[in-house]
């Protein structure tokens, strides 16, 4: 029996690609949401009267709301171009320069940086590092992220 690698030629090919990119509305339900989905009670993202009277003057997202916004679309087209269907997180390193705030159009652009394949104790696993930028409705950088996410 032969080992199917876990990387198809196609995923290799998107190395140090930039991928189509993809703008998102920010809704002051999804900032609520997530704030609570993460249990992050802080009033900046919860209570609208504390954010009014507060430098922002506005609910703002908690900065690791951004590393979420894209992530499934990018997952999905990168699951489409791989033989494994299953991942896990792996690491995320963030780096905010501005708050984002409801009604906000964030455009998420998306390059995969490295593809790695080893053997592991249950089999082959794929590491995959992706950089992603963040650009509000003004082209303004709100933020960087960098990931790993490891695929079997």
């Amino acid at each position: 029996m032969v080992d199917k690698p876990l990387i198809t030629e196609e995923l290799m090919a998107k190395i140090g690609m930039e991928g189509k990119p993809r703008e998102y509305e920010v809704e002051r339900g999804m900032i609520k949401r997530f704030a609570q989905a993460i249990d992050d009670q802080n009033p900046l993202w919860q209570d609208e009267e504390y954010a009014r009277k507060s430098k922002y003057g506005n609910i703002i997202a908690p900065p690791t709301f951004i590393a979420a916004i894209g992530f499934e679309q990018f997952m999905e087209e990168t699951l489409a171009l791989a033989s494994f269907t299953t991942i896990l997180h792996g690491k995320t390193e963030l780096e905010c320069y501005q708050p984002i705030r409801p009604k906000e159009i964030i455009t998420v652009t998306t390059k995969i940086t490295d593809i790695r394949q080893r053997q592991g104790k249950a089999g082959k696993v794929v590491f995959i590092t992706f950089a992603t930028t963040y650009k509000n409705q003004k082209q303004e950088l709100v933020a960087k992220c960098q990931q790993m996410v490891i695929g079997y």
